[in-house]
């Protein structure tokens, strides 16, 4: 199994990491770099082809950017193909649509959300379509204006689902693959609780739940997807954090087991994952426990396609910790392993 980690590349980061899995262990060792400036998120093509990144920068007028890369089927190692203008400033997401026919980037300092058709080399063309977000929320810290945080698909391929912490909305739209045409939905968006912060989604495997994770308010928010109306219901909304603890803390990744069974978050401050059993029935949660993640500042973690193993990036720690995962409970151990990588993001499997 193959995996990819995204990193800063402040101080000594090469940029994107190719790494390889013992299946065995969990245990991840370094392959390959390949060097890009500030490749925060990742995702790839659905024919593992192409993967594709943002570039986190733009400040004072200039924009930050999307890159492409071919992948060496056989090795993992990557190849730019070419890089387009984000048409907006600190791109922190990106997903590919389901059909492998256009990127969805959110741009979380200009509040916008831009797509790309891709090209038959896996390239990206410019972008076919921008939505401007409008507003503002309580917090006049972080919500002076609209932040979008990230852009995922929704099962049927039919929408584009933006969350944005500035508004503490999760914005809709309709998504053209093939034209890389983004517009408006009716309902138009999802309005989450004042102050939330909302940060990034995750689907259940089922179709029928998602999973939003409040970077503010530090919670989950656990929604009934309604694919024939294009709807969401807000079921529930559940702390992150143990109960009691008051410390500085904001949470960041979301996770679905592949079982379907579980739900984790990260915390960062609290420096922890926390674990929800799920209610395969109702899509509520019940929470299950934290444990530490053997670090600082757990920015973005992954599961590997089996639902074995958990990996996490501690970003101000420099390493990528390695966690067994219960099948039974869903509790996460330590698996002895640590991968030290510059200030990691996104961890990204293959396969």
């Amino acid at each position: 199994m193959r995996a990819y980690i995204g990193t800063y590349t402040r101080g000594d980061s090469k940029g994107i990491y190719v790494c390889e899995q013992d299946a065995d262990s969990g245990a991840l060792r370094i392959v390959d770099a390949t060097f890009i400036e500030h490749p925060s998120f990742l995702a790839l093509h659905p024919g593992g082809r192409y993967l594709y990144a943002v570039n986190e920068t733009g400040d004072a007028g200039a924009t930050g950017a999307v890159s492409a890369f071919a992948v060496d089927t056989g090795n993992g190692r990557l190849s730019l193909i070419n890089q387009q203008s984000a048409l907006g400033t600190a791109p922190c997401h990106l997903s590919v649509d389901r059909s492998g026919r256009c990127v969805v980037a959110a741009n979380y300092g200009t509040g916008n959300v831009a797509a790309f058709a891709i090209r038959a080399d896996g390239g990206l063309a410019p972008a076919g379509s921008m939505r401007q977000h409008v507003g503002a929320g309580p917090n006049a810290q972080r919500q002076e204006g609209p932040h979008a945080h990230s852009a995922d698909v929704t099962p049927d391929n039919a929408l584009a689902v933006v969350a944005d912490l500035g508004i503490d909305k999760l914005m809709l739209y309709r998504l053209d693959p093939g034209a890389a045409m983004l517009t408006p939905h009716d309902p138009p968006f999802v309005a989450l609780p004042p102050g939330c912060g909302p940060r990034h989604l995750a689907f259940h495997p089922n179709g029928r739940f998602a999973y939003v994770i409040t970077e503010l308010a530090n919670t989950v928010i656990a929604l009934a997807w309604d694919a024939a109306r294009g709807s969401f219901e807000v079921l529930q909304t559940v702390s992150a954090l143990p109960a009691g603890w008051t410390g500085e803390s904001y949470c960041a990744e979301i996770c679905v087991h592949p079982s379907g069974r579980f739900v984790y978050g990260s915390n960062r401050g609290h420096d922890s994952i926390a674990v929800f059993a799920v209610d395969v029935a109702s899509g509520m949660l019940t929470p299950a426990g934290h444990v530490s993640t053997l670090g600082k500042w757990p920015r973005g973690f992954a599961l590997d396609p089996a639902g074995r193993f958990c990996y996490v990036a501690n970003e101000h720690s420099d390493s990528i910790v390695v966690f067994e995962v219960d099948a039974a409970s869903g509790a996460l151990t330590p698996a002895g392993h640590t991968l030290r990588v510059p200030s990691p993001v996104c961890v990204l499997f293959a396969g």
